[in-house]
């Protein structure tokens, strides 16, 4: 057999396939209930929505602390995060629409500070065909390949950010990303992004915002002065705003901006051919990172495999791992390329102007 060095990037990414997708069907022949994915999918997403019920209700019980609440929510919602790319690909129920489209409601409501896992799925498959290019607006919206900076922290914490600090560039974003749908469908997409965040997602934010500004203006008023004078409306539903705030929306804010760091690093923009899976995207796995790792699922880890093989489920993914990353590095993946964050996550150095 030939070293991975006298390969082509086709023939290097074909061994790596072969190589994950044995690995899984071997795992599947030694414990065989893996092949019951259906079933493990609804069990995973029951889970996640116990262990965010439980905590909430021991936070509310006084049994928890608003310390420990946030990152144990925050954990549990990762998994839906996880389970909805599983279902965006169609891994679950894809033969019975009701329980596939229930899946994919209960985890949007889980974590609502994105765009609705319907309107994802059209700009998700676009990532895939495109990912690394000007078109892949799925990461480019999280700010991949934006200089580092108070900016892209901003866009990376919060998604309308990616609005409010760029709208002209957004703009241009949505326009390249269309022209790449097809003609007959242009609209649909158009009209899928903007009301994809309707009405979870507005909802959502709109409590964050009532949050902010509520408490922010009851400490700077004192500063200058002035005595907040509030509605009776607002005062009586603040204690519902704490609550939710602390059970749905800081636990996704924690979530989404540790899986956004991770996410926005770990794939590669610019100048790559998005044919070439080898260079779409990275293994970010440093021992630092741990951290963020543990509000997304090992996913600076284990989401280099998905370009591979779309098809696996995450948490097989994740039992394979040692193997794929074996094989991805014979072929040249990179694993843990920190000099990603200097180069605006291109793969080779900027050149100087």
């Amino acid at each position: 057999m030939s070293s991975s060095s006298d390969m082509s990037s086709q023939q290097r990414i074909a061994k790596v396939r072969t190589v994950v997708m044995q690995a899984g069907e071997d795992l599947r022949a030694r414990y065989p209930i893996l092949k019951h994915q259906n079933f493990i999918g609804a069990s995973i997403l029951a889970f996640a929505w116990m262990g965010m019920i439980g905590t909430a209700l021991a936070f509310y019980l006084g049994y928890l602390s608003v310390w420990m609440t946030i990152p144990l929510i925050a954990i549990f919602a990762s998994l839906t995060h996880e389970l909805e790319h599983d279902l965006i690909h169609y891994m679950y129920f894809k033969k019975t629409p009701w329980a596939h489209h229930l899946m994919l409601a209960l985890v949007w409501l889980a974590r609502p500070n994105t765009i609705s896992p319907w309107a994802r799925r059209r700009l998700h498959l676009h990532h895939h065909k495109y990912s690394g290019t000007e078109h892949d607006l799925e990461e480019r919206g999280i700010s991949n390949g934006m200089p580092w900076g108070i900016r892209r922290v901003l866009v990376i914490s919060d998604q309308l950010m990616s609005v409010y600090l760029r709208p002209i560039q957004m703009f241009k974003m949505i326009e390249l990303f269309l022209e790449k749908q097809p003609e007959k469908e242009r609209f649909i997409a158009r009209l899928s992004n903007i009301l994809g965040f309707l009405p979870l997602s507005i909802m959502y934010y709109g409590l964050c915002y009532l949050f902010v500004v509520y408490h922010g203006a009851n400490m700077l008023a004192p500063v200058f002065g002035y005595e907040m004078l509030w509605s009776q409306g607002i005062l009586d539903i603040m204690p519902w705003v704490n609550l939710l705030a602390v059970i749905w929306i800081f636990p996704n804010y924690l979530r989404s901006f540790c899986l956004q760091f991770v996410s926005s690093n770990m794939h590669y923009y610019g100048d790559i051919d998005p044919r070439d899976v080898i260079k779409q995207t990275q293994v970010l796995n440093p021992w630092w990172l741990m951290p963020f790792q543990l509000f997304c699922c090992n996913f600076g880890s284990t989401h280099a495999i998905h370009h591979f093989v779309v098809k696996e489920p995450f948490y097989i993914r994740q039992m394979t791992a040692k193997t794929a990353h074996k094989v991805m590095q014979e072929v040249g993946v990179r694993f843990n390329d920190i000099g990603t964050f200097r180069r605006m996550n291109r793969w080779n150095d900027i050149k100087a102007k």
